[in-house]
């Protein structure tokens, strides 16, 4: 079993409004990491997006016989989940970005 302090000094994760997302301090990013992390979401989101798409054609082609072209997955599914993380990422962490430099002012 864990001790608790005396001290009443507890560590409570950060939360969502302050900045943080699961403890990363998302609010310290400067204008180039905010767009590198932006575009890494966009990325992994389509991959993923694409990945679901795929695995879920398959099994609709196996199971009803049909012949749906695997090229949809990437145009239907992939790219408007990809497109709209990228702008999702890049509008929450553009604003903390721009939050951070007007309270710097």
């Amino acid at each position: 079993m864990a001790l608790v302090s005396q001290h009443g000094s507890s560590t409570s994760p950060r939360t969502f409004g302050s900045g943080y997302l699961f403890g990363i301090p998302l609010g310290d990013l400067g204008w180039f990491t905010s767009l590198l992390m932006s575009f890494a979401v966009g990325f992994a989101a389509f991959f993923a997006a694409t990945f679901c798409a795929i695995i879920g054609v398959l099994i609709y082609n196996t199971a009803t016989h049909h012949a749906v072209d695997f090229a949809l997955t990437y145009k239907r599914f992939g790219l408007p989940v990809g497109l709209l993380m990228l702008a999702t990422s890049l509008a929450y962490l553009g604003t903390l970005w721009v939050r951070r430099q007007l309270r710097k002012e």
